[in-house]
């Protein structure tokens, strides 16, 4: 069921016997000569979507800019400051608590929300709100992505370029592929990210001159939908196990 296509009335009966919701965010911004600057949101809404039909729980529009200013060098790139976003995310929970939804299921799609999510999601529970999980969609199925990929690289790589030639094929560029794969970086071995045990890199063009990493050629459609299938199973029976949970002990423990 996807929240905005309901009057009001329909949802009233939702929320009279339900009261989970699946929240999907991304981003807008590069990823590469190739992929469009919506991968990431793209591929959010479709994993919602497609556990909601499948569920039958409830999916809200879609947070399309998120926390992306490692990437801002880079044409067209948009983003929200993090206590922005942590913010605007809380408050639209809050919404949907206020109707009655008590667990939440954040669809990211976007590396650079994770950790803001998680502390949303913290502090909704700390203050017994509702209990709000993030859930990413390679995290769900890591080994499948390594048996697929030589090189998959975690930003514009064979996995998000796969999943878009599946998705939404007339926007990924073919032509430029090779061109994705040479001008950025195929390994993050090759990245000098480090120096004597510390991070010393802040923006994706501090590491790769494109934007991505990993090697483009190697994705194709029909691992897009190998992914798409097998990770849309864990979203549903992540659905399945959160409904089934009693709220409490959802909660916070009690000090000991």
């Amino acid at each position: 069921m996807y929240i905005a296509d309901e009057t009001w009335p329909e949802l009233g009966d939702y929320f009279e016997n339900e009261s989970l919701a699946l929240v999907p965010l991304g981003s807008t911004e590069q990823h590469g000569p190739h992929l469009p600057l919506a991968t990431d949101h793209i591929i959010a809404e479709a994993y919602a979507r497609e556990a909601a039909k499948r569920t039958g729980y409830l999916c809200t529009p879609t947070i399309n800019i998120g926390v992306s200013p490692h990437h801002r060098q880079f044409h067209g790139t948009m983003w929200v400051d993090a206590p922005t976003f942590r913010d605007y995310v809380e408050s639209f929970t809050r919404n949907l608590a206020y109707h009655g939804i008590d667990r939440v299921i954040y669809v990211n799609a976007h590396g650079g929300n994770v950790e803001h999510l998680r502390e949303v999601g913290r502090h909704l529970r700390d203050e017994e709100v509702l209990y709000a999980v993030e859930w990413m969609w390679n995290d769900s199925i890591p080994g499948l992505v390594d048996d697929l990929f030589d090189q998959n690289g975690p930003h514009g790589g064979p996995k998000e370029t796969a999943m878009i030639q599946y998705l939404r094929s007339e926007l990924v560029r073919e032509d430029r592929l090779e061109d994705a794969r040479d001008g950025g970086m195929t390994t993050v071995d090759e990245a000098d990210m480090r120096k004597f045990g510390a991070r010393t890199f802040y923006d994706a063009a501090d590491n790769t001159d494109n934007g991505v990493l990993g090697d483009q050629t190697d994705a194709t459609a029909e691992k897009g939908e190998e992914m798409f299938e097998e990770a849309s199973a864990q979203l549903v029976k992540l659905c399945e196990w959160l409904e089934a949970q009693d709220f409490q002990d959802l909660m916070p423990k009690d000090h000991v």
